[in-house]
């Protein structure tokens, strides 16, 4: 059991304060009467006062958010981890009409799926344009990576370092094997790249000299491209200064043969999910606790209970007894 907003307890503890003074003042009425002589009022007066104390308490309970917490242990990989390079630059803005999904936004959405993929194997984020900045090393939390990939990926965010009509180059790839991506003691280093294909030339051998088997690398790519796609305005205009680079797909594969991986298009994911699969393969692994929690909350039951029982102390006298007489009359 936890609260989501504690604070919104301070309502109960003012109904306590209301049940507190209720009492007191109950204990001087009856003084007074026993005092004076006076008759006992009916009882059913204290009980209504009763009932909305207890259902101003309640819906301060409701206040505080109370929900149900259950948290699972996970799995984790300790010699495996995966990094998803998403490439951002102007060219994966483009889509086949102004409303259609981006390229980007398909890359990111393959990168949800694709990390779903190997929930046990810790995985993280970066970005491409003409260099390769990391968003979020590789955590075994798959939510965690979802909300960072979702939030985090954006057009030209990080903008490039240069200016130019074409700015985008996978030669900075080979910089991941000196940048830390990876701790240590993973040695299957699962390298992910989503892009369109759409880069500056480059030396293939470059990178897998950088990225080689040997030293625990692994590698996939996955081209989102299609022959019809524009960039377009806000107007929803195609800008003329775009035309799809269909050399894209050889780029990468020369890439992928060079480093002994593959290349999918996006209409073959469930090819690259399978890839992805036997990059990792299997291996040893260690027991998280609470690396993954789920909530189920109480807050509406807790308040319709505070609001029946507000609703039985605010009815007139004598209501109850002639609904419960009207009930048996039919």
């Amino acid at each position: 059991m936890t609260f989501l907003t504690p604070l919104g307890a301070l309502a109960a503890l003012a109904a306590l304060l209301l049940v507190a003074a209720w009492t007191i003042g109950e204990r001087r009425v009856r003084a007074v009467r026993r005092t004076l002589g006076l008759a006992t009022p009916p009882r059913r007066s204290r009980r209504r006062h009763t009932a909305a104390v207890c259902g101003i308490a309640i819906a301060g309970l409701a206040a505080a958010q109370p929900a149900l917490t259950h948290s699972e242990h996970q799995r984790v990989r300790t010699d495996a981890a995966v990094i998803f390079v998403i490439d951002t630059s102007r060219s994966m803005e483009a889509s086949s009409t102004p409303t259609s999904p981006t390229r980007i936004r398909r890359a990111v959405a393959a990168a949800v799926t694709l990390r779903a993929a190997v929930p046990e194997v810790p995985a993280g984020v970066a970005t491409l344009t003409d260099r390769v900045l990391p968003d979020l090393l590789p955590v075994p939390d798959v939510a965690g990576f979802d909300a960072d990939v979702n939030r985090a990926v954006g057009i030209d965010d990080p903008p490039p370092a240069t200016t130019a009509v074409r700015v985008t180059t996978y030669e900075p790839l080979a910089r991941i094997a000196s940048g830390d991506y990876f701790a240590p003691n993973v040695t299957r280093r699962v390298v992910v790249l989503l892009t369109d294909g759409e880069s500056n030339p480059i030396d293939p051998d470059t990178i897998a000299a950088a990225l080689s088997p040997t030293n625990g690398y692994r590698f996939l790519a996955v081209r989102f491209w299609n022959a019809d796609e524009s960039i377009y305005d806000a107007d929803g205009k195609p800008e003329a200064a775009y035309h799809p680079d269909p050399l894209g797909r050889v780029i990468l594969a020369n890439l992928a043969s060079a480093t002994g991986g593959r290349s999918f298009e996006e209409s073959d994911l469930a090819g690259a999910v399978r890839y992805l699969k036997r990059a990792v393969g299997s291996g040893p692994a260690k027991i998280e606790p609470g690396t993954t929690t789920s909530r189920t909350p109480l807050a509406p039951y807790v308040a319709l209970a505070g609001m029946l029982v507000l609703g039985a102390a605010l009815l007139p006298a004598g209501a109850s007894r002639r609904l419960r007489q009207h009930g048996l009359e039919s």
